[in-house]
């Protein structure tokens, strides 16, 4: 699991995914409220996986289903994603829909690298690469590059995501890289 810190800077890159999309399939509405409305969502559904196991209706605010069980469960989020992508401009409930998938995704996303895992289809799988809370910054870097890209693709056609792989191909370090033989953008 990734630390709470993790999860809502995630949670707000995943926010800004789902606004950039909304608003590239033009669902954002009239003064791009839409939009607004899926980055709100993103922002909530980033950390939804856990505060939905929490039994509000209680004094003692206990799990009330074990954690990463349901509420973690990647075919459930992925399903919302897919039902609310394809909805979107033909139903009211799409856009805080995709919203909120998007950052139920992005949670489960940031969850998997730890060993207890997320169950994706039927029981859990780990990448397994840290503990819970380590890590995070590589975590929360990755969601805003591709936060970056996305929303680059949907407003600008992609124009600086190039411009920044032409920076990083003339940093010195990636003629390095080069002459080592190492991987590298091409």
């Amino acid at each position: 699991m990734a630390s709470s810190k993790a999860h809502h800077a995630t949670g707000w890159a995943a926010g800004c995914i789902a606004a950039a999309i909304v608003a590239h399939a033009g669902a954002g509405g009239p003064w791009h409220l839409g939009t607004l409305f899926a980055l709100c969502m993103g922002v909530c559904g980033g950390t939804a996986p856990d505060w939905m196991e929490v039994a509000w209706w209680t004094r003692k605010k206990r799990l009330w289903i074990a954690h990463r069980s349901l509420t973690h469960w990647g075919l459930g989020w992925l399903a919302a994603l897919y039902w609310s992508y394809h909805a979107l401009g033909s139903n009211v409930y799409a856009v805080p829909a995709f919203g909120f998938a998007c950052g139920g995704l992005m949670h489960l996303l940031a969850d998997w690298p730890n060993p207890l895992g997320v169950p994706w289809i039927a029981t859990r799988h780990s990448l397994n690469l840290w503990n819970s809370g380590r890590c995070d910054l590589i975590i929360v870097a990755g969601a805003w590059v591709a936060a970056f890209v996305i929303a680059d693709h949907a407003w600008f056609d992609g124009v600086h995501t190039l411009y920044a792989i032409n920076y990083v191909k003339s940093l010195p370090l990636h003629a390095w890289l080069m002459r080592a033989g190492l991987p590298v953008l091409s």
